[in-house]
């Protein structure tokens, strides 16, 4: 089942996602070399309670954490921990909240100091096809659309597409009907409509789309170790145009000016 949202449930996951794109925010102030993923979590998960919300992946399916933190060749669901942050390291951070029973999730992979110049393109074209995605989040357009604009993105610039790993609908449960996947034919798969919220994003490798889990049960990372960016917006349809819940522009203030 897909849940259309009304105006007011839509102004509830605005306010969801615009407290899980600050708290994103409070996190990118914090990453430097020497910081661990575990100080990460807690900044995150004391500055979400400190504005009346819940951490939504800590417990969910027994996650122990705030937040999803994958270092370099981890795709997706890094459980954070004592591990510093080094120099050059990229670091996905994934997050989600839960405000007033509607859900917040976004995530945005970071540069840690200097990375080297090939690992800033891959995070820059996996940001790129995300934004190639929204643009199709329109009444009428269908799923594979989605897919094909950030497959196509991503694959000329000659990285690759996890297919194992997708996106989802958002409301009052994290993950809802349909998934989103980040490949696809156009014109195939559910249809757009005014209402649905989706949360698009791109797991783009810098090598192989093959992956692997680790022994913890949850951390994804790439099978040739290289590495991967993951960035992620919720979206809700709309008639002309999209309507993005989450934002990068607080996180992005934040690196200007501590560049």
């Amino acid at each position: 089942m897909i849940s259309l949202k009304t105006d007011e449930e839509l102004e509830y996951l605005k306010e969801s996602n615009l407290l899980v794109s600050r708290t994103l925010a409070e996190v990118a102030r914090n990453i430097r070399p020497g910081v661990t993923t575990l100080e990460l979590d807690r900044i995150a998960e004391a500055f979400i309670r400190e504005h009346d919300g819940e951490p939504a992946f800590l417990g969910y399916n027994g996650f122990p954490n705030t937040l999803c933190t994958s270092v370099n060749s981890e795709v997706v669901h890094g459980i954070p921990s004592g591990y510093s942050l080094r120099e050059g390291d990229i670091i996905s951070v994934d997050c989600g909240v839960k405000l007033s029973g509607f859900y917040g999730d976004s995530a945005y992979t970071f540069e840690v100091g200097q990375v080297e110049k090939n690992v800033r393109l891959l995070l820059q074209t996996t940001r790129e096809a995300l934004f190639k995605g929204i643009e199709k989040v329109i009444e009428g357009n269908r799923i594979g659309d989605i897919g094909h604009a950030i497959q196509h993105h991503a694959e000329k610039a000659g990285y690759s597409v996890v297919r194992e790993m997708v996106g989802h609908g958002l409301g009052k449960h994290l993950h809802e009907e349909p998934e989103v996947p980040n490949y696809g034919k156009k014109g195939t798969g559910v249809r757009l409509k005014s209402g649905m919220v989706l949360c698009l994003e791109p797991m783009i490798n810098m090598g192989t789309k093959y992956i692997h889990q680790d022994p913890d049960g949850w951390t994804i990372r790439t099978r040739d170790n290289l590495p991967s960016a993951h960035f992620e917006l919720a979206v809700a349809v709309g008639k002309k145009e999209p309507v993005v819940l989450s934002t990068f522009k607080f996180i992005e203030l934040v690196l200007q000016t501590n560049h």
